[in-house]
């Protein structure tokens, strides 16, 4: 090759796209904090199959680095050190502390999250058109959503007239937002709410002791964390609950209106694409959730004595039998 020729194959090497470099020999790496039970291995696939259908195949071109914290605050806190160290080319965050973590150890690796509650007044974003900074993601929760659970609540039989609604303060910072929608909706429907807040194994059990009423548990990853300790202790309450993941549902509680988690990670997914063939996380709007699902399991209504009106089912996603 002569000087002239070298010259120009440098030249088209430095406007290489990061598409172009993408589809090259270059792995790229990606790190990824869940605040989940233990190793998330269906949220693993999901991931995985939604990234190689652009073209980011781990183990290739791509490596995933996954950390599942368990719903614990302490190990997610370690975890973020460890994929920080690792100095990948960019993170994504499942879940509010999971964000809180990282956007404390880097301002400069880009951030997606999925499975965030209102980002903008936990102050992730500067506001969702334009985030800014190195972070953006895809939102778990709208605002008429909170209502919308209370009014499943209020369609069953017999009627709830007092509403229990389950959080813990130390992992749900944005329960207030949601309390006072749910406020909100409770006086147009006639129903007294009260916070039920739960830190620990045995505010937890305590849920057993409500009467003459019904539970909202929501979004929260200490619930889903402690979810058998939830659904024990809201059957030893024989109330009726409408949970915010249909994990609940699934392990016998009575029905869960939610987003599709699966959605969320395949936009999730898209972000992280974009991002590593070059786009800025500041530029990239945050969304909110587009595809509810709402799921009931009528063995459950059978063994507490709850009717679900064949309205409700017929717009259910899915009914357990």
């Amino acid at each position: 090759m002569n000087r002239r020729e070298c010259l120009a194959f440098l030249g088209m090497t430095a406007m290489l796209s990061p598409a172009a470099l993408a589809q090259s020999d270059i792995v790229r790496r990606l790190g990824v904090l869940a605040v989940t039970a233990g190793d998330d291995v269906i949220g693993q696939a999901r991931l995985a199959e939604a990234l190689a259908a652009h073209g980011w195949k781990d183990q290739d071109n791509l490596r995933i680095d996954w950390r599942s914290g368990a719903g614990d605050r302490v190990t997610i806190a370690r975890l973020a050190d460890e994929l920080i160290a690792l100095k990948p080319d960019i993170l994504l965050a499942i879940g509010t502390p999971s964000v809180e973590e990282l956007r404390q150890r880097t301002t400069t690796i880009p951030i997606v999250f999925a499975v965030v509650t209102d980002p903008v007044s936990q102050g992730f974003v500067q506001n969702l058109a334009h985030p800014g900074g190195n972070i953006t993601g895809f939102t778990d929760y709208d605002g008429p959503l909170a209502g919308k659970w209370l009014d499943l609540l209020m369609q069953i039989t017999p009627k709830v007239s007092c509403v229990f609604v389950v959080y813990n303060p130390a992992t749900a910072p944005f329960a207030p937002l949601m309390l006072h929608t749910i406020e909100d909706a409770a006086r147009t429907l006639h129903v007294t709410v009260e916070p039920a807040p739960v830190r620990d194994a045995a505010s937890i059990a305590a849920l057993a002791a409500h009467k003459d009423g019904g539970f909202l548990v929501l979004p929260d990853f200490f619930t889903i964390a402690n979810r058998a300790q939830l659904l024990s202790a809201i059957a030893g309450a024989r109330l009726p609950a409408v949970f915010w993941s249909r994990s609940f549902v699934d392990e016998g509680g009575l029905m869960s209106y939610s987003t599709d988690s699966a959605e969320q990670l395949r936009r999730a997914a898209g972000y992280v694409d974009r991002i590593l063939k070059g786009a800025q996380a500041a530029d990239l709007p945050v969304q909110n959730p587009t595809t509810f699902e709402l799921v009931v399991n009528l063995k459950c209504a059978r063994a507490m004595g709850v009717t679900i009106p064949a309205s409700l089912l017929a717009t259910a996603h899915d009914v357990i039998e």
